[in-house]
């Protein structure tokens, strides 16, 4: 017999767990193409790109 194990649903995104706190970029950037942020003793820079998207670097 070839039986497939069934499919377990997967459920929607409200039951994941709490939400997670959200940020709008305006107030981290704060008028600024990029950033540093110091986290665990490394500085890392996030920045805007020319097509507005977010880049983070260390």
């Amino acid at each position: 017999m070839n039986t497939q194990p069934k499919a377990i649903p997967t459920p929607p995104p409200a039951e994941l767990g709490p939400a997670r706190p959200r940020v709008e970029s305006e107030e981290i950037l704060r008028g600024n193409s990029a950033v540093e942020i110091d986290h665990a003793g490394q500085r890392y820079l996030l920045r805007v790109t020319r097509e507005n998207k977010l880049i983070l670097t260390k």
